[in-house]
């Protein structure tokens, strides 16, 4: 038996990734129609600082304009260049306000800030979007990043990425300012999401494949799942729960303070 009553919230791995590039509107579609309910995406910025959702640093097919080009980096390409790069046949790489204009109100964006100094362009782009922003959150491997728009945003839930089993996980996130911790699924076991609940986190595990992962997960109180399989894992979790669970909505505890 579970000690939670409804499964943790689904969340898509860059959307739905084997239904078309990563990243892309037509894999953040996919994600939401499986039935994700959050997606988690990743931004730098262009030349001219204008947002960009796309994992790496540098885009290959940048000097063609098409798969198989040498890889420019992101920050030095204009935005008109970026835009005509095609991830695959009619599929470009969408701006950060694209996505949050045609898909912000249908689902939660978790997103990363990949690059550095782009805080202020993201606080921007968020306020340009007002009636959906309050579902969202950014997250980064930098934690002065996380603690910089905690600051510039105060209502934004916030995340620190962590890939390491650090002694006070609470410690850590409040040093950021942060209200979810990010944790690699290798280095979540009971105690440290005992621990990040009891001082009002979340923990969202990344990223999680297999149906034996999510229901450890699940058993022992994991907020939130980020997946690569969210249709299977959507399809997986509703099997699992009780029928008056599923219609329950998910909880978000609010932001970690010190309680010492």
């Amino acid at each position: 038996m579970y000690s939670i009553s409804r499964y943790p919230q689904a969340i898509a791995h860059r959307g739905l990734r084997r239904a078309a590039p990563e990243n892309s509107m037509p894999a953040f579609l996919a994600a939401i129609a499986a039935g994700a309910e959050g997606i988690e995406l990743d931004v730098h910025a262009a030349a001219d600082g204008t947002l960009f959702v796309h994992h790496d640093f540098a885009i290959a097919g940048a000097v063609s304009g098409g798969a198989g080009g040498a890889a420019l980096p992101i920050s030095t390409l204009d935005a008109s260049r970026v835009s005509r790069i095609e991830l695959a046949p009619g599929v470009t790489i969408p701006r950060l306000d694209d996505v949050l204009e045609e898909i912000g109100s249908r689902v939660a964006l978790f997103i990363e800030l990949k690059a550095a100094a782009i805080e202020a362009e993201v606080v921007r782009c968020l306020r340009r979007h007002p009636d959906s922003v309050d579902r969202h959150a950014v997250h980064s491997f930098d934690h002065r990043v996380v603690r910089a728009m905690a600051g510039l945003v105060p209502p934004l839930r916030t995340g620190v990425l962590q890939a390491s089993y650090p002694v006070d996980s609470c410690a850590v996130m409040r040093a950021a300012g942060a209200t979810d911790l990010w944790q690699r699924l290798e280095f979540i076991d009971q105690p440290l999401v005992s621990s990040v609940r009891a001082c009002g986190g979340r923990v969202i595990a990344w990223t999680s494949n297999t149906p034996a992962e999510w229901d450890e997960f699940a058993r022992i109180g994991v907020n939130a799942i980020c997946t690569d399989r969210v249709d299977e894992y959507v399809s997986h979790a509703r099997g699992r729960m009780p029928p008056q669970a599923a219609e329950m909505p998910q909880g978000i505890e609010q932001p970690v303070t010190d309680n010492g």
